[in-house]
């Protein structure tokens, strides 16, 4: 069951990627919301906001019980009628056997992502009852028999012809592909609908506990109409869109448009409280609280944080698989990093399995989410959780536990590979092209070859010569700087040596498990932590430097997570996290070291790339330039510079290559467009990413290290 689920998700991500107008239409899209998105939130402090919004919501989930009790006692006694269901089914079967008690022959509806999360329209359509969508992008997608692809958007998906063309079927006439008449169908073809329905079922952003009042916050007037015009409204509510009072309502009004879509604010916010007077007699008001999951979520230490979403979409509008791909692939029913989450705990995660391992680590969702959710890391726990139940594979296992644990074992076949590789590097750094069934990995970009000898075995022979050292660090290399780029350690040294700081190598050092631990193998991660903090340590020095940012991520953050609760080790895990330092913030902001390079550099165009965990994770992205600029290089800014290149490590070679090479296209034509002729980045990874997509192009503009870089100026 496995291999068939994989290999019907490998012909999904390969039908979505022949489909170059589907990323045409994410892009723009995705494009134009960054930008919509930063001029509404201008003036307001949104890390405050977020901070706020995900205190707010972890209270309500630690007091989930007291502040269900009291929003079901407030809404009752306004005069409406809550069931609580604990599945999806019991949801469905209450609102059914309403239904069918009223005598309901067709149901209008609002956009509900919970009514898709239970598939209460097949339900209901099982009884005889008919369900019709009214927001647009609903009501297209159900003409087309398909499911939303985004959480605000359910029909971004799709273009006006072929809206035109579903148009065209139900009114039996063509209709034209003009979107200002598409919409006028639309609102023809619905209208009466509201008016013949006997149910207005909704969904609801919000619902709040001190007045049992519910909140919808919409673009269109559909919603208004079905929750007044049926004498029966019927509110499908999870129970995590409750909050405890109206300020805290007003918070999440506040900041979910901007963050939805990048406006100011939505068209209709529609505030519901209790039965209210329609016709001869009162309306009926049933709010249906929804598990489904949700307080399994709760219970879960590491998954947990996940019920501070507000319904955004946003973690889905910047994520280059999502903007590759889209929703129908990179989701089940909710989509993109929250769906992943969602997906394992409300419909299992067998059918989370492949968006888990979809996923990129980027951390551009952890970026923009407005409830503070370490997305990434609650990812990382369901591949291991993965790892347990399915296993990482024969290969990876071998790798990992028999190869990565044993650091001379490791090292040794390292060695042998840059022996064994001469037959394709024919003496070169760089692999053009590889043989048989490894061809597709040099199609779309050049490889580095194993140095012949790493910085490991160069170390004794780099001269240091520094008398009174400002500082004594040691250097954590990582694999990629070790075997595939050691000149960048000699780059490191003789900057570092310039600026009075004297650099050691701890050779007890290996991988820093990254790999592993995105693999899901998280007991490998944990040895090669130990082994690591063990080696680096050891010398005492004044700070640890890295030239790669996920392995930053690693000393700084992993390393600390996996170690917590050993004793003898969180104490020594959190004594490296606190002296491990990127090295452009060292030299920049430790040292205050930018004015040494100061007009130093040729005034080439360079153009900066910023690798995921070294912004996104680390923090770091306003040194490097401010370094790169002093030195007297003419320094531009691509568009989306950090945007992820496609690298991730497994991710390009083995897991998903394909989504990998098309997201790297948009990163070489964004620094194309620059007109750079220099491309600097901060992670050997990107580097290689980068300079391969560059040479495979035949391109003259070289990709360069910032280190490689403030190098260069000292000769």
């Amino acid at each position: 069951m496995t291999k068939e689920r994989t290999r019907q998700y490998k012909v999904r991500i390969d039908q979505a990627l022949a489909t170059p107008r589907l990323q045409e239409a994410l892009h723009r899209f995705g494009d134009a919301y960054l930008l919509s998105r930063e001029k509404a939130f201008t003036g307001l402090d949104f890390e405050a906001l977020r901070q706020e919004i995900g205190t707010m919501k972890d209270r309500v989930r630690d007091n989930r019980e007291k502040y269900r009790a009291e929003f079901i006692r407030n809404a009752e006694a306004a005069g409406a009628t809550v069931y609580v269901a604990r599945t999806a089914d019991d949801a469905n079967h209450y609102i059914a056997e309403l239904a069918k008690a009223r005598g309901v022959k067709l149901a209008v509806k609002s956009k509900s992502m919970a009514s898709e999360e239970t598939h209460l329209n097949k339900a209901l359509e099982a009884d005889g009852i008919k369900a019709l969508e009214t927001d647009l992008g609903e009501w297209i997608i159900q003409l087309a028999g398909q499911r939303p692809s985004h959480m605000v958007m359910p029909a971004i998906h799709m273009f006006k012809e072929e809206v035109a063309e579903l148009f065209s079927k139900q009114t039996g006439q063509t209709e034209p592909a003009e979107i200002e008449h598409l919409v006028r169908v639309a609102r023809e073809q619905l209208r009466q609908g509201y008016l013949d329905a006997d149910m207005g079922i909704t969904g609801a952003n919000i619902a709040v506990a001190e007045t049992g009042g519910i909140a919808l916050v919409t673009n269109e007037g559909n919603a208004r109409l079905t929750s007044t015009l049926p004498k029966i409204h019927v509110a499908l509510v999870g129970i995590d869109k409750l909050v405890p009072t109206l300020e805290d309502a007003e918070l999440v009004v506040r900041v979910l448009p901007k963050n939805a879509t990048g406006q100011l604010q939505t068209s209709y916010v529609t505030w519901i409280r209790g039965a209210v007077p329609c016709g001869d007699g009162d309306k009926e008001l049933h709010i249906v609280l929804l598990d489904n999951g949700r307080n399994a979520l709760a219970q879960s230490p590491e998954c947990r944080d996940a019920l501070r979403c507000i319904r955004c979409g946003a973690c889905a509008n910047v994520c280059p698989v999502y903007q590759a791909v889209g929703g129908h692939v990179f989701g089940h029913i909710y989509i993109g990093a929250i769906g992943i989450i969602l997906t394992a705990f409300f419909h299992g995660l067998d059918n989370a399995a492949e968006l888990v391992r979809a996923c990129i680590g980027c951390r551009a969702c952890v970026a923009v989410c407005p409830g503070n959710i370490d997305l990434e890391s609650i990812i990382l726990h369901l591949r291991e959780v993965l790892g347990d139940e399915e296993g990482i594979g024969a290969a990876k296992s071998l790798v990992f536990r028999k190869v990565m644990r044993n650091r001379k074992l490791f090292h040794s076949l390292l060695r042998a590979g840059a022996m064994l590789q001469k037959p394709v590097t024919h003496g070169e750094r760089t692999i053009r092209h590889l043989p048989m069934f490894f061809s597709s990995l040099t199609e779309w970009r050049t490889l580095p070859a194993i140095a012949d000898k790493p910085l490991r075995d160069q170390w004794k022979s780099i001269p240091q010569r520094v008398e009174k050292p400002r500082f004594k660090v040691a250097l954590f290399g990582g694999c990629a700087n070790d075997f595939l780029y050691p000149e960048l350690g000699r780059d490191l040294v003789k900057v570092m040596n310039r600026l009075g700081v004297l650099v050691s190598y701890p050779e007890k050092q290996s991988c820093c498990g990254v790999p592993a631990l995105y693999s899901g193998d998280r007991q490998t991660a944990v040895e090669l932590a130990e082994q690591n903090i063990e080696a680096l340590l050891e010398g005492n020095p004044d700070y640890v430097l890295t030239t790669c940012p996920t392995c930053t991520m690693a000393l700084q953050r992993d390393f600390v997570e996996h170690l917590r609760d050993h004793p003898g080790w969180a104490e020594k895990a959190a004594r490296l996290a606190a002296i491990t330092v990127d090295v452009s913030r060292f030299i920049d902001q430790v040292l205050g070291a930018a004015e040494m390079f100061k007009g130093l550099a040729s005034p080439e165009k360079v153009t900066y790339h910023d690798s995921c965990h070294l912004k996104r994770g680390a923090g770091v992205w306003r040194e490097p330039r401010n370094l790169l600029a002093t030195s007297g290089r003419d320094l531009v800014e691509m568009e989306h510079a950090d945007r992820c290149c496609g690298f991730g490590g497994s991710y390009s070679f083995a897991s998903h290559p394909d989504i990998a090479r098309n997201i790297l296209a948009d990163k070489l034509g964004d620094i194309r467009k620059s007109g750079a002729t220099c491309v600097a980045m901060d992670c050997p990874g990107c580097l290689m990413q980068i300079r391969g997509g560059l040479e495979k192009q035949g391109t003259a503009i070289r990709a360069a290290h910032t280190i490689e870089l403030l190098a260069e100026t000292l000769d």
